[in-house]
């Protein structure tokens, strides 16, 4: 255990970060990936993690990252596709430009990561690639229409892709977190709202009030590193691992009730 190596992108903040931190404390050697990492100093107190200049919307910055990461590891046992943002708001206002951006980073993005990962696996004998979905990638809520859209294209590609790569020992997980504390839902957020009408406005406010109740009850970021941990470990071929309350109930839920009840059940709970 103490030899294995991880990659993991997009570890500035939140989930990225709790999961270098919760490998380094495990021992293993930690490849750290950043858009911009010149500024990063939390990693420091960790001789086993390495940070590397990573941005999965540019392959050949993909590319020269895992060369860096075989050539100083020789091998990489696992990659964590976490690099990713959400966009919500009216789906009339937002431009090609914004939607070809979320398309970009959350499915582009680890679709090119993760043929960079298969590449080096499959002659080496094998690994575990870990997609970071969301539960916004079974279920659906108001405003998160392009978010949900690329994590149901994550879920979709993820399980296709598992039947083609388990004769090469390469394991599919996929973590869908409910709501976390992270800056997704602070800084980070990319809040789009139309400007030539006002008709959204009220729809748009009862759906922030119910939010911020939510989050109020949001687990942090560590659980999430945790159960990514387990993914990466328990030597099972479970694929998908839910985490962060009220998510895994969440999930359950929309399997049991016809559309009809859970989106009501969904109305009710936003007021809509």
């Amino acid at each position: 255990m103490m030899n294995k190596t991880i990659l993991i992108t997009g570890t500035s903040s939140g989930i990225g970060k709790a999961t270098v931190y919760e490998f380094a404390k495990m021992g293993w050697n930690v490849i750290a990936t950043q858009r911009n990492p010149a500024t990063e100093t939390d990693f420091n107190q960790y001789p086993n993690v390495k940070l590397y200049p990573l941005d999965v919307t540019n392959l050949e910055s993909i590319s020269q990252a895992m060369s860096r990461a075989i050539n100083d590891f020789g091998k990489i046992d696992i990659v964590v596709n976490n690099a990713g943002y959400g966009v919500d708001g009216a789906f009339e206002a937002m431009s090609d430009e914004i939607i070809e951006k979320q398309f970009n980073t959350n499915v582009f993005g680890l679709m090119r990561v993760t043929r960079e990962a298969i590449k080096h696996m499959r002659p080496t004998g094998g690994g575990i690639i870990i997609q970071i979905s969301s539960m916004g990638g079974k279920i659906t809520f108001p405003l998160y229409s392009i978010y949900h859209a690329t994590k149901f294209a994550v879920e979709g590609f993820t399980e296709s892709l598992h039947y083609e790569l388990s004769q090469f020992n390469i394991k599919m997980k996929l973590i869908e977190p409910g709501p976390i504390v992270t800056d997704f839902y602070g800084r980070s957020r990319q809040f789009i709202k139309p400007t030539d009408t006002n008709q959204y406005d009220g729809f748009i406010q009862k759906f922030n009030n119910a939010a911020e109740k939510v989050m109020k009850d949001a687990e942090g970021p560590e659980v999430v590193a945790k159960m990514i941990y387990k993914s990466a470990t328990d030597n099972s071929n479970q694929m998908r691992y839910a985490v962060g309350k009220p998510g895994p109930m969440l999930l359950v839920l929309r399997k049991l009730l016809s559309d009809k009840l859970y989106f009501l059940m969904v109305r009710k709970s936003y007021n809509l």
